[in-house]
């Protein structure tokens, strides 16, 4: 399992509309969208040396997403980012953390799926845990799942949505299989993503990447494609990919906040090398999570 405990959070505080509690103590209504039907959106944020990266993209994507799900009531960037200080300085963070930004439609009148019961505006969470990055520095081994990522006229994967059932079933499948994560196909049969990161693969000096036809825009897959790859001098392909594809890459690598840049080193069986694209871009992306983001106090 990628992820275990750390003694560090046994005094956790969490931020939830304005009230600091315990983690043992902090609550939502059951009458919250999220308990009602897992309405609501997320981010995921890392800290690092008392700056949090890219920001300002995660509260645009946080606010398209609960634009699209048509929240009568969207909080400000300022108090958001006013309720991210309060909670990291409840608990004395700084560095090596990861913020789980949640925003629901709110707490509803009386059960039920209707948004129009929902009259009190919505429910801001904020979790913020000591976390290194969950992936083994060494290489993590996928296995492809039979769940499919769906496009979008089924769940448009522009809605950065709590709905994560997919996502959690295509990893119980990887776990069956005594894999770290499921790589996961479109409905077409391409791959898209994994339960929870972004691929990239590398072919003859090329960086290729799948579109976002059936996955997330995910923010630490646009660094990669805007900013490390150029600097790097790196040529980039965005694209439909095939698991043929993949399996004879040169190198494959996945991204997110809460993993980073990680290099995948076996997929359905298939040895897959390690190699200096990987180990460039890696390097790249550590040091502007040091040196980059946005100082919140």
């Amino acid at each position: 399992m990628q992820q275990s405990y750390d003694p560090r959070n046994d005094e956790l505080q969490v931020w939830i509309n304005g009230t600091v509690s315990h983690r043992h103590e902090a609550r939502i209504s059951p009458f919250d969208s999220l308990a009602q039907g897992g309405d609501g959106v997320w981010e995921g944020l890392r800290l690092t040396g008392g700056r949090i990266f890219k920001l300002t993209e995660h509260l645009d994507r946080l606010r398209r997403s609960a634009k699209a799900l048509a929240f009568e009531h969207i909080p400000s960037d300022a108090h958001i980012t006013d309720a991210i200080a309060a909670c990291l300085a409840a608990n004395d963070m700084h560095d090596d953390v990861h913020i789980r930004l949640t925003l629901s439609r709110g707490v509803k009148i009386t059960s039920g799926m209707d948004p129009r019961l929902n009259q009190a505006g919505p429910t801001l969470i904020v979790l913020a845990e000591f976390k290194s990055p969950v992936y083994d520095d060494s290489g993590i081994v996928l296995k492809t799942a039979a769940q499919r990522r769906p496009r979008a006229d089924m769940l448009d994967p522009k809605i950065h949505h709590n709905n994560l059932l997919p996502s959690i079933l295509a990893k119980i499948e990887a776990n069956a299989a005594g894999a770290d994560d499921a790589l996961m196909l479109d409905d077409l049969g391409f791959v898209a993503e994994t339960n929870a990161t972004h691929v990239f693969h590398v072919k003859s000096g090329v960086l290729r990447t799948s579109t976002t036809r059936a996955c997330p825009e995910g923010i630490t897959r646009s660094c990669v494609l805007d900013e490390l790859a150029p600097a790097l001098g790196l040529p980039v392909e965005v694209g439909d990919f095939s698991l043929t594809e993949v399996y004879n890459a040169d190198e494959v690598f996945v991204t997110g906040t809460m993993g980073g840049l990680t290099p995948v080193v076996s997929i359905d069986g298939r040895a897959i090398p390690t190699g200096p694209v990987t180990a460039s871009l890696g390097k790249e992306y550590a040091e502007a999570l040091a040196t980059q983001g946005t100082v919140v106090a």
